[in-house]
Protein backbone atom coordinates (compact mmCIF):
# COMPACT_ATOMS: atom_id res chain seq x y z
CA UNK A 1 0.00 0.00 0.00
CA UNK A 2 1.61 3.70 -1.11
CA UNK A 3 2.15 6.25 1.56
CA UNK A 4 -0.56 8.56 -0.37
CA UNK A 5 -3.11 5.55 -0.07
CA UNK A 6 -2.18 4.87 3.66
CA UNK A 7 -2.60 8.89 4.15
CA UNK A 8 -5.50 9.29 2.80
CA UNK A 9 -7.30 6.19 4.84
CA UNK A 10 -5.72 7.69 8.35
CA UNK A 11 -6.90 11.31 6.85
CA UNK A 12 -11.30 9.61 6.17
CA UNK A 13 -10.11 8.19 9.72
CA UNK A 14 -9.54 11.05 11.54
CA UNK A 15 -12.76 12.90 9.48
CA UNK A 16 -15.20 10.45 10.31
CA UNK A 17 -13.84 10.38 13.98
CA UNK A 18 -14.68 14.26 14.43
CA UNK A 19 -17.63 13.80 12.74
CA UNK A 20 -18.56 11.77 15.37
CA UNK A 21 -17.26 13.74 18.52
CA UNK A 22 -19.18 16.64 16.63
CA UNK A 23 -22.42 14.80 16.59
CA UNK A 24 -21.73 13.53 20.20
CA UNK A 25 -21.49 17.25 20.81
CA UNK A 26 -24.38 17.97 19.31
CA UNK A 27 -26.86 15.67 20.78
CA UNK A 28 -25.48 16.56 24.73
CA UNK A 29 -26.65 20.34 23.44
CA UNK A 30 -30.03 19.35 22.18
CA UNK A 31 -30.49 17.13 25.05
CA UNK A 32 -29.38 19.48 27.86
CA UNK A 33 -31.34 22.57 25.86
CA UNK A 34 -34.72 20.12 25.67
CA UNK A 35 -34.30 20.14 29.66
CA UNK A 36 -33.77 23.47 30.02
CA UNK A 37 -36.59 24.40 28.30
CA UNK A 38 -39.30 21.76 29.34
CA UNK A 39 -37.96 23.49 32.93
CA UNK A 40 -39.24 26.74 32.09
CA UNK A 41 -42.20 25.96 30.21
CA UNK A 42 -43.36 23.98 33.11
CA UNK A 43 -42.60 26.48 35.83
CA UNK A 44 -43.96 29.37 33.07
CA UNK A 45 -47.31 27.44 33.43
CA UNK A 46 -47.21 27.18 36.46
CA UNK A 47 -46.39 30.66 37.02
CA UNK A 48 -49.39 31.93 34.64
CA UNK A 49 -51.88 29.55 36.12
CA UNK A 50 -51.59 30.42 39.25
CA UNK A 51 -52.00 34.41 38.84
CA UNK A 52 -54.72 33.06 36.57
CA UNK A 53 -56.77 31.32 39.57
CA UNK A 54 -56.61 28.35 37.52
CA UNK A 55 -55.05 26.28 40.46
CA UNK A 56 -55.13 27.76 43.70
CA UNK A 57 -52.14 29.99 44.54
CA UNK A 58 -52.80 29.49 48.54
CA UNK A 59 -52.10 25.36 47.93
CA UNK A 60 -49.80 25.14 45.21
CA UNK A 61 -48.05 28.27 45.43
CA UNK A 62 -46.05 29.80 42.36
CA UNK A 63 -42.36 29.88 41.11
CA UNK A 64 -42.15 33.43 42.02
CA UNK A 65 -43.59 33.73 45.55
CA UNK A 66 -40.83 30.40 46.19
CA UNK A 67 -38.21 32.52 44.69
CA UNK A 68 -38.83 35.53 47.16
CA UNK A 69 -39.15 32.64 49.96
CA UNK A 70 -35.68 31.57 49.21
CA UNK A 71 -34.53 34.84 48.99
CA UNK A 72 -35.70 35.80 52.33
CA UNK A 73 -34.15 33.07 53.74
CA UNK A 74 -31.02 33.24 52.10
CA UNK A 75 -30.79 36.67 52.90
CA UNK A 76 -32.20 37.19 56.56
CA UNK A 77 -32.50 33.77 57.72
CA UNK A 78 -35.19 30.92 58.53
CA UNK A 79 -36.65 31.22 62.27
CA UNK A 80 -34.08 28.14 62.82
CA UNK A 81 -31.31 29.78 61.81
CA UNK A 82 -29.43 30.79 58.75
CA UNK A 83 -31.09 28.96 55.29
CA UNK A 84 -27.04 27.78 54.78
CA UNK A 85 -26.78 26.45 58.45
CA UNK A 86 -29.86 24.52 57.90
CA UNK A 87 -28.73 23.38 54.70
CA UNK A 88 -25.14 21.62 56.26
CA UNK A 89 -27.23 20.37 58.61
CA UNK A 90 -29.16 17.93 56.67
CA UNK A 91 -26.55 17.38 54.33
CA UNK A 92 -24.02 16.24 57.04
CA UNK A 93 -26.50 14.06 58.21
CA UNK A 94 -27.17 12.63 55.23
CA UNK A 95 -23.65 12.21 53.74
CA UNK A 96 -22.71 10.53 57.32
CA UNK A 97 -25.68 8.46 56.94
CA UNK A 98 -24.87 7.46 53.58
CA UNK A 99 -21.09 6.77 54.12
CA UNK A 100 -21.87 4.24 57.08
CA UNK A 101 -24.88 2.73 55.39
CA UNK A 102 -22.22 2.06 52.03
CA UNK A 103 -19.47 0.78 54.40
CA UNK A 104 -21.52 -1.62 56.01
CA UNK A 105 -23.75 -2.79 52.73
CA UNK A 106 -20.36 -3.39 50.92
CA UNK A 107 -18.18 -5.10 53.64
CA UNK A 108 -21.42 -7.40 54.43
CA UNK A 109 -22.34 -7.72 50.95
CA UNK A 110 -19.16 -9.01 49.50
CA UNK A 111 -18.38 -10.97 52.96
CA UNK A 112 -21.62 -12.95 52.24
CA UNK A 113 -21.28 -12.85 48.60
CA UNK A 114 -18.02 -15.05 49.24
CA UNK A 115 -18.88 -17.11 52.12
CA UNK A 116 -22.13 -19.06 51.23
CA UNK A 117 -22.11 -20.00 54.60
CA UNK A 118 -22.98 -16.71 56.41
CA UNK A 119 -25.36 -16.39 53.54
CA UNK A 120 -27.28 -19.34 54.15
CA UNK A 121 -27.55 -18.40 57.61
CA UNK A 122 -27.78 -14.65 57.29
CA UNK A 123 -30.19 -14.88 54.71
CA UNK A 124 -33.57 -15.02 55.90
CA UNK A 125 -33.07 -12.32 58.34
CA UNK A 126 -31.78 -10.17 55.78
CA UNK A 127 -34.58 -10.53 53.63
CA UNK A 128 -37.13 -9.97 56.78
CA UNK A 129 -34.99 -6.46 57.57
CA UNK A 130 -35.87 -5.59 53.93
CA UNK A 131 -39.33 -5.99 54.31
CA UNK A 132 -39.75 -3.99 56.58
CA UNK A 133 -40.64 -0.34 55.74
CA UNK A 134 -37.96 1.21 56.93
CA UNK A 135 -39.13 5.05 57.10
CA UNK A 136 -41.50 3.76 60.14
CA UNK A 137 -38.44 3.16 62.11
CA UNK A 138 -37.55 7.33 62.08
CA UNK A 139 -40.15 7.37 65.16
CA UNK A 140 -38.73 4.80 66.99
CA UNK A 141 -34.88 6.06 65.79
CA UNK A 142 -36.02 9.39 67.37
CA UNK A 143 -36.60 8.23 71.00
CA UNK A 144 -33.86 6.18 70.98
CA UNK A 145 -31.21 8.65 70.17
CA UNK A 146 -33.45 12.30 70.40
CA UNK A 147 -34.05 15.22 68.20
CA UNK A 148 -30.08 15.64 67.54
CA UNK A 149 -28.52 14.41 64.35
CA UNK A 150 -28.16 10.65 65.54
CA UNK A 151 -31.59 9.72 65.00
CA UNK A 152 -31.53 11.50 61.44
CA UNK A 153 -28.25 9.31 60.64
CA UNK A 154 -29.40 6.21 61.70
CA UNK A 155 -32.92 6.64 59.81
CA UNK A 156 -30.51 7.27 56.71
CA UNK A 157 -28.09 4.46 57.23
CA UNK A 158 -31.37 2.05 57.14
CA UNK A 159 -32.28 2.91 53.93
CA UNK A 160 -29.10 3.36 52.26
CA UNK A 161 -27.49 -0.15 53.81
CA UNK A 162 -30.00 -2.52 51.58
CA UNK A 163 -29.43 -1.26 48.00
CA UNK A 164 -25.65 -0.88 48.20
CA UNK A 165 -25.50 -4.93 50.28
CA UNK A 166 -27.56 -6.30 47.36
CA UNK A 167 -25.95 -4.68 44.88
CA UNK A 168 -22.40 -5.80 46.63
CA UNK A 169 -23.82 -9.11 47.11
CA UNK A 170 -24.78 -9.61 43.74
CA UNK A 171 -21.47 -8.25 42.08
CA UNK A 172 -19.30 -10.75 44.13
CA UNK A 173 -21.19 -13.47 42.82
CA UNK A 174 -21.23 -13.02 39.21
CA UNK A 175 -17.87 -12.80 39.11
CA UNK A 176 -16.22 -14.11 36.59
CA UNK A 177 -15.50 -17.88 38.27
CA UNK A 178 -12.29 -18.19 35.42
CA UNK A 179 -10.24 -14.88 36.79
CA UNK A 180 -11.34 -16.60 40.77
CA UNK A 181 -9.15 -19.67 39.42
CA UNK A 182 -6.92 -18.23 37.60
CA UNK A 183 -5.98 -16.23 40.99
CA UNK A 184 -5.88 -19.17 42.94
CA UNK A 185 -3.52 -21.16 40.31
CA UNK A 186 -0.96 -18.65 40.67
CA UNK A 187 -1.02 -18.80 44.65
CA UNK A 188 -4.01 -16.24 45.29
CA UNK A 189 -5.18 -17.09 48.42
CA UNK A 190 -9.13 -15.92 49.67
CA UNK A 191 -8.22 -12.74 50.78
CA UNK A 192 -5.83 -11.66 47.74
CA UNK A 193 -8.86 -13.21 45.60
CA UNK A 194 -11.23 -10.57 47.72
CA UNK A 195 -9.10 -8.15 47.26
CA UNK A 196 -7.65 -8.25 43.62
CA UNK A 197 -10.06 -10.07 42.10
CA UNK A 198 -13.90 -9.31 43.80
CA UNK A 199 -13.93 -6.38 44.79
CA UNK A 200 -12.47 -4.53 41.44
CA UNK A 201 -15.21 -6.75 39.70
CA UNK A 202 -17.84 -5.96 42.02
CA UNK A 203 -16.71 -2.27 41.60
CA UNK A 204 -19.53 -1.26 38.73
CA UNK A 205 -22.55 -3.15 40.76
CA UNK A 206 -21.34 -1.07 43.69
CA UNK A 207 -21.26 1.80 41.76
CA UNK A 208 -24.17 1.62 40.30
CA UNK A 209 -26.35 1.82 43.66
CA UNK A 210 -24.03 4.57 45.05
CA UNK A 211 -26.27 7.05 42.66
CA UNK A 212 -29.46 5.65 44.36
CA UNK A 213 -28.72 5.31 47.67
CA UNK A 214 -27.47 9.09 48.22
CA UNK A 215 -31.28 9.96 47.52
CA UNK A 216 -32.10 7.46 50.41
CA UNK A 217 -29.61 9.18 52.34
CA UNK A 218 -31.30 12.62 51.95
CA UNK A 219 -34.72 10.98 52.42
CA UNK A 220 -33.78 9.44 56.00
CA UNK A 221 -32.26 12.79 56.97
CA UNK A 222 -35.32 14.79 55.82
CA UNK A 223 -38.08 12.32 57.21
CA UNK A 224 -36.12 12.24 60.50
CA UNK A 225 -35.78 16.15 60.68
CA UNK A 226 -39.58 16.28 59.96
CA UNK A 227 -40.74 13.75 62.93
CA UNK A 228 -38.49 16.18 65.11
CA UNK A 229 -35.10 18.04 65.11
CA UNK A 230 -33.78 21.14 65.92
CA UNK A 231 -32.34 22.30 62.35
CA UNK A 232 -32.02 20.88 58.99
CA UNK A 233 -34.44 21.68 55.90
CA UNK A 234 -36.83 18.40 57.01
CA UNK A 235 -37.61 21.07 59.98
CA UNK A 236 -37.94 23.89 57.24
CA UNK A 237 -40.88 21.81 55.85
CA UNK A 238 -42.26 20.67 58.82
CA UNK A 239 -42.62 24.79 59.79
CA UNK A 240 -44.07 26.05 56.61
CA UNK A 241 -46.59 22.96 56.81
CA UNK A 242 -47.26 23.88 60.61
CA UNK A 243 -47.89 27.55 59.33
CA UNK A 244 -49.64 27.01 55.94
CA UNK A 245 -47.01 28.33 53.87
CA UNK A 246 -47.14 26.48 50.36
CA UNK A 247 -44.07 28.48 49.21
CA UNK A 248 -42.14 27.40 52.16
CA UNK A 249 -42.77 23.83 51.71
CA UNK A 250 -42.00 24.38 48.04
CA UNK A 251 -38.72 26.59 48.77
CA UNK A 252 -37.50 23.89 50.97
CA UNK A 253 -38.02 20.63 48.32
CA UNK A 254 -36.36 23.11 45.67
CA UNK A 255 -32.95 23.45 47.49
CA UNK A 256 -33.17 19.84 48.44
CA UNK A 257 -33.07 18.96 44.53
CA UNK A 258 -31.13 21.47 43.80
CA UNK A 259 -28.63 19.65 46.33
CA UNK A 260 -29.12 15.94 45.22
CA UNK A 261 -28.47 17.25 41.61
CA UNK A 262 -25.25 18.18 42.47
CA UNK A 263 -24.14 15.41 44.35
CA UNK A 264 -25.45 13.01 41.30
CA UNK A 265 -23.16 15.31 39.56
CA UNK A 266 -20.56 14.74 41.35
CA UNK A 267 -20.81 11.11 41.92
CA UNK A 268 -21.24 10.19 38.03
CA UNK A 269 -18.13 12.19 37.76
CA UNK A 270 -15.96 10.27 39.88
CA UNK A 271 -17.77 7.20 38.36
CA UNK A 272 -16.55 8.68 34.94
CA UNK A 273 -13.21 8.92 36.38
CA UNK A 274 -12.49 5.66 37.79
CA UNK A 275 -14.50 3.90 34.84
CA UNK A 276 -12.64 5.48 32.23
CA UNK A 277 -11.21 2.24 30.65
CA UNK A 278 -15.20 1.15 30.29
CA UNK A 279 -15.90 1.49 26.48
CA UNK A 280 -19.76 3.45 26.70
CA UNK A 281 -22.73 1.30 25.89
CA UNK A 282 -24.64 1.86 22.58
CA UNK A 283 -27.29 4.46 22.92
CA UNK A 284 -26.08 6.07 26.20
CA UNK A 285 -24.22 9.51 26.78
CA UNK A 286 -21.16 9.25 28.31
Amino acid sequence: MSPDTVAALGAEAGSRSQARARAARNRRLLVHGSRVLLLALVVALWEVLARAEVIDPFNFSMPSAIWDQIREWALHGTAQGSLWEQIWYTLYEALLGWVLGVTAGVVLGITLGRIRFLADVLGPYIKVLNAIPRIVLAPIFLIWFGLGPASKVASAVVLVFFPVFFNAFQGAREVDRNLVNNARILGAGNRRVTLQVVIPSATSWIFTSLHVSFGFALIGAIVGEYIGATKGLGLLVAASQGTFNAAGVYAAMAILAVVALLTEGLLTFAERRLFRWRPAEAGTER
